[in-house]
C-alpha cells in the first residue's frame, strides 16, 4: 500500500486554497465539484510533487464547522518542513496567523519546530530540520 493523501474539512475553500497555497506554498492540483454529495475538494502539493498531498473538503450541507477543544481533537496536526524558521514565523505574524507554540527544540540537537493554526483551527506544525 502507498499512502496517498489527507482530508480536511474547510468552512471556506477560497479562503484555505489561499492559505496553503500563499502561505503554506503548496500548489494546487486540482479543484473538483462532487454533486453526489454537494460538496467541492481541492487537492494540494508542494512545489516540487515531492511530499503527500493535502485534500481540502466543503461540504456545502455541512450546518456547524466547529473544531474541538485542543484536548478533545480526534485528528492531531499536519507538519510541514520548513527551510527557515524565523523567515516563514515573520511572514506568519505578518498574516496575523495563529501561531499556537512560538519555535522551540525538544532537545539540543533536534530540530526547531513551532505550532500554527489554518484558517480553520486546524493545528500545523512547523519543522526546520538542522
Amino acid at each position: 500500500m502507498i499512502f496517498a493523501h489527507i482530508s480536511i474539512r474547510t468552512s471556506n475553500m477560497d479562503r484555505s486554497i489561499d492559505f496553503y497555497t500563499r502561505i503554506m506554498g503548496l500548489k494546487l492540483l486540482r479543484r473538483v465539484e462532487i454533486p453526489q454529495n454537494n460538496a467541492e475538494i481541492a487537492f494540494l502539493q508542494d512545489a516540487k510533487g515531492k511530499g503527500a498531498k493535502l485534500e481540502l473538503t466543503f461540504y456545502r450541507n455541512q450546518k456547524e464547522f466547529l473544531q474541538a477543544d485542543y484536548e478533545n481533537r480526534l485528528f492531531d496536526h499536519l507538519a510541514f518542513e520548513v527551510p527557515d524558521m524565523e523567515k516563514i514565523m515573520n511572514v506568519l505574524r505578518k498574516e496575523k496567523v495563529t501561531i499556537t507554540d512560538e519555535p522551540f527544540k525538544l532537545g539540543p540537537t533536534e530540530s526547531l519546530i513551532a505550532f500554527i493554526e489554518d484558517p480553520d483551527g486546524t493545528l500545523i506544525e512547523l519543522i526546520e530540520r538542522k
